[in-house]
């Protein structure tokens, strides 16, 4: 095996090479506005550290979000593109389960809350029974109403950082955006075990920022 993961869901533009063992090579770059400058270049970066070519790769997988509109469609469409050429299976992920697998092998036990910003004054989030199991369907709130559901559980990702006041045990020392490492380390167990992936949807959760203006006027050629 060797599986390709990449994530976009968040800041981070994450890619990571898996060969069943192991994470063979990584590189993550933290820039929300620039995903699609950064991913390919990573990828390139990922092979030539592991010494291996693109056509090597026997799988892909790829964070499906939740996650804002635009950044989340680079990693998706790549993933499926590569797929495609490659004639190899592509599978999906959470990109918050990706998280809470990495909260998890930095030593965080017990049940607790992944969130990460969704601008708009707004963060994703789910809940876990551990770091494999998560136990919500991912959402998206103000973090404001989360302070009583959400009461006594420790919280990690960059949502819970910025919005601190409103959970109530914030691990900022724990990993904040998606760890392609971690999602493919994840991937690769699901896989010997049999787990369930996700189709390659994006899980938007709400309509893109950009809007095409209510009165536009469309102008057709005579």
């Amino acid at each position: 095996m060797l599986l390709l993961a990449l994530d976009t869901a968040t800041p981070a533009v994450t890619v990571a090479l898996h060969d069943g063992d192991r994470v063979v090579a990584e590189d993550s770059q933290t820039d929300a506005r620039r995903h699609g400058e950064l991913l390919l270049p990573a990828v390139d970066r990922v092979l030539a550290e592991a010494g291996h070519k693109l056509d090597a790769v026997t799988d892909i997988v790829v964070g499906v979000g939740p996650g804002p509109y635009t950044g989340l469609r680079v990693g998706i469409v790549t993933a499926t593109t590569f797929a495609a050429a490659l004639d190899v299976p592509v599978r999906g992920l959470c990109s918050l389960d990706g998280i809470a697998y990495a909260a998890g092998q930095a030593g965080l036990e017990g049940e607790f809350v992944v969130a990460t910003d969704a601008r708009r004054k707004e963060v994703y989030w789910a809940r876990y029974a551990d770091a494999r199991t998560r136990i919500t369907e991912p959402a998206v709130d103000r973090p404001g109403d989360l302070t009583e559901p959400l009461a006594g559980l420790t919280a990690v990702g960059a949502g819970a950082v910025l919005y601190a006041d409103a959970f109530t045990d914030v691990r900022p020392e724990l990993p904040r955006h998606q760890s392609a490492g971690a999602l493919a380390a994840l991937a690769a167990e699901r896989l010997r075990t049999g787990g369930e992936f996700l189709p390659t949807t994006p899980l938007y959760l709400r309509r893109p920022d950009a809007q095409v203006p209510a009165n536009y006027k469309v102008v057709t050629p005579k």
